[in-house]
This record gives structure tokens, C-alpha cells and sequence, in this order.
């Protein structure tokens, strides 16, 4: 089985705020495609702020559309070079984990 995890970590330059509020945009725009109830379902993500990291999952239709809607609004706005993309093997547990740097 294939697992689609998305890491993300971002310059030093990018204000910390703009990074969240894309994501924030992102899942936004994913409940004007979605619907509220299913992405709350299937859209899951983690942000750490310390490492400058954000992991999307996107296993789900919904998850997928977050993804491509966030790399697509930040992309735009910082360019191609203000981040670093990956696939990993998993979503950080919220309590217990950092993203690894």
C-alpha cells in the first residue's frame, strides 16, 4: 500500500504567519470543493513551528486537493525556491513528535 505524506520545511526568510495562513487558505478552499464535514474527515496535517515543517497527508481525495491547493498558493506567493518538498512515511504524532529536521 502506498502512503502519500508530504513534508514540507520552508526558508528562514518566509514569516512563519504567511506559511500557516496558506495552509490555513488551502484547507479553506478544500471545504469550497469538499465541503466542510469531509474535509474535517479526511484533510489531516501537522505544522510544527519550531522546525519551520508542515507534513500533509494525502491519502483522500481531500487531502490531495489540500496539497496541491497549498503547494499551488505558496508557491505563487514565495516562489519554487522558498521551500523543500518530500514524501515520509507518516504524520508526526501531535503529542509525542517533531517533525524530524
Amino acid at each position: 500500500m502506498n502512503s502519500d505524506f508530504y513534508r514540507y520545511t520552508f526558508d528562514a526568510e518566509v514569516p512563519i504567519e504567511e506559511i500557516e495562513s496558506s495552509l490555513l487558505l488551502a484547507v479553506l478552499a478544500a471545504e469550497s470543493l469538499h465541503g466542510e464535514a469531509q474535509v474535517r474527515l479526511d484533510a489531516s496535517h501537522y505544522f510544527d513551528y519550531e522546525s519551520r515543517a508542515c507534513v500533509i497527508d494525502a491519502n483522500t481525495a481531500v487531502g490531495r486537493d489540500v496539497n496541491r491547493l497549498f503547494v499551488g498558493f505558496f508557491r505563487r506567493e514565495f516562489g519554487e525556491d522558498a521551500f523543500v518538498v518530500e514524501r515520509v512515511d507518516s504524520i508526526p504524532n501531535r503529542e509525542t513528535e517533531a517533525v524530524p529536521a
